[in-house]
C-alpha cells in the first residue's frame, strides 16, 4: 500500500530577485515539478516580474516576507547576482536557518551559496560553489571542493549551470525521490 505524503513533503521554495542565473532557477524548478513537487517562487514582491542575467523573466508566486519554512520540504538558492541582494534580507536568512535546523533541504548553486553563508549555516559543511565565492565559503567555515555536486546531509551544492543534472539528482536524493 502506498503511503501518501503530506502537502508539506511535496513543496519546495525558490528565491527570486533581478539578476538571477536563468538556468539555475528554471532547470531545477522544472525538474522538481516533473518529480511531483509544488514549487513556490518567492521574491521581494508577489506577482512581480524579475529578469534573469540573460533576460529570461520569472514572475514570483509569493512574497518572501510571507513564507514559512514549515510549509516546505526545502529551499533552493539559485545563483547569479541575485544572492548578493537577497542575503541582506533578514527573512531570507531566517528561513535558511530554519530549514537547516529542521534538517530540510538547503540547496545552493554557483553564487547561491552567498545566502547560506550569510545565514551562518555552512560551518563544517562540505560544499562546492562558484570559484568566485570559494574564499567566502572557506571563510564561513565550509569545507570547499571543486566538484560538480556535493551532498552533505541535507545540504546540496554545485558550481555552475553545467552541473545542473548532478545538482538536481542530489536535490531529489535528499528529498527522497
Amino acid at each position: 500500500m502506498l503511503q501518501s505524503k503530506s502537502l508539506t513533503d511535496q513543496r519546495v521554495l525558490i528565491f527570486v530577485e533581478d539578476a538571477y542565473e536563468d538556468l539555475e532557477l528554471w532547470y531545477p524548478k522544472l525538474r522538481l515539478i516533473e518529480a511531483g513537487f509544488e514549487v513556490t517562487v518567492a521574491g521581494p514582491n508577489a506577482g512581480q516580474k524579475y529578469l534573469g542575467k540573460n533576460g529570461y523573466p520569472c514572475v514570483s508566486d509569493a512574497t518572501i516576507a510571507d513564507m514559512q519554512s514549515a510549509d516546505f520540504q526545502g529551499v533552493l538558492c539559485a545563483g547569479g547576482w541575485m544572492p548578493d541582494k537577497l542575503r541582506r534580507d533578514p527573512k531570507v536568512l531566517q528561513l535558511i536557518r530554519e530549514f537547516n535546523q529542521a534538517g530540510k533541504l538547503v540547496a545552493a548553486i554557483c553564487h547561491g551559496g552567498w545566502m547560506p553563508i550569510s545565514a551562518g549555516v555552512y560551518r563544517g559543511v562540505r560544499v562546492t560553489g562558484s570559484p568566485g565565492i570559494k574564499d567566502d565559503l572557506i571563510n564561513a567555515g565550509a569545507i570547499w571542493a571543486d566538484t560538480s555536486v556535493i551532498v552533505d546531509r541535507h545540504f546540496v551544492s554545485s558550481r555552475k549551470p553545467d552541473d545542473l543534472p548532478d545538482f538536481c539528482r542530489g536535490m531529489l536524493d535528499v528529498l527522497g525521490r
